[in-house]
């Protein structure tokens, strides 16, 4: 029965955080070098498994490509590896001299870590390598699609873990992710922060749990075309970044708005490197299959664009590696306009940067505030204009917005979960990572009297009385000279 199973999901949720409660409070006694050796480890077995994880992803979900899947795997075993490996997470890892203040790192405890679909794979690697540095135990809510291939992957971390020296039953990943469990989760007494990454009902869910939250919002992500652009450049860049496991990490490009004056250029460079231009015909029948209702179909999700052609009963060529098709107008009655999370694109045409401004902050207000904004220009000016103005909390400057977003191919924080900021009703615009799983005590030492009314009195009566002490035949004790010098205080102020 529906009921005996979720009332079974949900004594499993309850077993699972006592247990990592336990594990965790014994993590935590570990030192810095037997934490960064169990994470080296994870990081390793990450690596050597990268291939098996992603290809599990693509058979379980239908979504993306199983190479691709590989790469993303790599990512978190390499890149965020290397950038998180020497972060100081235990005891003191920061003293200011000069201010007399020392930093604690102390764990959050438990993290609930909620996982999407599209990226399920990498996803519980990262969570499970950031957490584990910081010194806290996860449980992971796998989504309901993906429920084997994260299991498996939580398995290779919680194993290399524990060969390394990590308490038993730090790591858990549910088998039944109802809604039920992960409500029992988000909001259990024993869940100290959650680390959620989905779609929009699910990051809500989180914000209103009453525990602190880290979600992450959509990515409806903008990419301008400056005139003064290397258009051959920028079209392979973006061809390389969408075209990536078909566009299902969120920083990847929804649409391009680029110059009139390159336009011909820029577009002649997209067909020559395997793009294909929808005529009218074909645009509304694509765009009749990408939504259900006001949202994406995820039918169409992480699909080739010759699997998203033949279910719009379209025909396209055998290497066409991207869908596009130009556009006019942004809005839910505009699917091409949305966040698709496929190889597909919306083509806009501006006069100039100031329209682009307008066409970009459109498209964000439609579904992607706060998260990443991608723009290809050699002038400065307009590349700081785009900075300052843009309600997106990375701007990734001649670059695919789907490697720069995620740190892979740009110097910020190499991460698989990107905050939106206040724009996305997130708590930050970061990309996430181990920092953000730890709560830093301080260690304030004085260093300064406070100055204050009665603090001036008294400094001044202890003068007075040290004068007065050398001279012992006035026959005066302290405590009547502190009173004559307050005495006297009073009645200056007075006046």
């Amino acid at each position: 029965m529906k009921l005996d199973n979720d009332l079974m999901a949900i004594q499993n949720v309850r077993l699972a955080l006592q247990e990592a409660k336990t594990a965790q409070a014994q993590l935590e006694k570990m030192t810095q070098k037997q934490i960064d050796e169990i994470v080296g480890a994870m990081a390793r077995a990450a690596e050597a498994e990268a291939e098996r994880l992603g290809a599990l992803a693509v058979e379980e979900t239908g979504y993306g490509k199983p190479a691709d899947k590989k790469i993303k795997n790599l990512f978190v075993a390499r890149d965020v590896y290397e950038a998180i490996k020497d972060m100081r997470t235990v005891g003191i890892i920061r003293r200011d001299e000069g201010r007399k203040v020392w930093e604690v790192a102390q764990p959050v405890g438990i993290v609930a870590a909620i996982i999407p679909s599209t990226n399920p794979t990498s996803t519980v690697l990262f969570k499970c390598l950031i957490a584990l540095k910081a010194r806290n135990a996860i449980v992971i809510s796998p989504h309901p699609a993906a429920v084997r291939c994260s299991q498996e992957s939580a398995k290779v971390m919680r194993d290399a873990a524990e060969r390394a020296g990590a308490p038993a039953g730090l790591i858990h990943c549910l088998s039944q992710p109802s809604i039920e469990a992960v409500n029992e989760l988000m909001k259990h007494k024993l869940t100290d922060l959650i680390l959620a990454t989905g779609g929009t009902a699910m990051v809500k869910a989180a914000y209103s749990s009453g525990k602190p939250a880290y979600g992450v919002g959509p990515g409806n992500v903008p990419v301008y075309i400056h005139r003064s652009a290397d258009t051959s450049k920028a079209a392979r860049l973006i061809m390389q970044s969408k075209t990536f496991d078909w566009g299902t990490i969120c920083a990847s490009e929804q649409a391009l708005v680029v110059d009139q004056a390159v336009k011909d250029r820029f577009v002649g460079e997209l067909k020559r490197q395997g793009a294909h231009f929808l005529n009218e015909q074909d645009k509304r029948k694509v765009g009749a299959i990408l939504m259900i209702g006001k949202g994406l179909n995820p039918k169409v999700v992480g699909k080739s664009p010759q699997v998203i052609a033949g279910m719009a009963g379209i025909t396209v060529p055998e290497g066409a590696k991207v869908l596009i098709a130009e556009e006019t107008a942004v809005g839910l009655e505009h699917p091409l306009s949305i966040e698709k999370l496929s190889p597909v694109l919306a083509l806009y045409t501006v006069n100039d940067w100031q329209e682009g401004c307008r066409r970009c902050i459109e498209l964000l207000e439609l579904g992607g505030l706060g998260h990443t904004l991608g723009i290809h220009c050699e002038d400065l000016p307009v590349i700081e204009a785009f900075g300052l103005e843009k309600p997106a909390s990375r701007i990734v400057v001649n670059a695919g917005t789907t490697f720069g977003g995620i740190g892979a191919t740009t110097g910020i924080l190499p991460s698989m979960t990107l905050g939106c900021g206040s724009f996305g009703n997130n708590i930050t615009s970061d990309n996430i990572g181990p920092q953000h799983l730890l709560n830093i005590k301080r260690v304030a030492f004085g260093i300064r009297d406070m100055v204050t009314e009665d603090g001036e009195a008294v400094k001044a009566a202890e003068r007075v009385e040290k004068t007065l002490a050398t001279r012992s035949d006035l026959g005066i004790s302290r405590e009547e000279v502190m009173q004559i010098v307050k005495s006297v205080l009073s009645e200056m102020q007075a006046k």
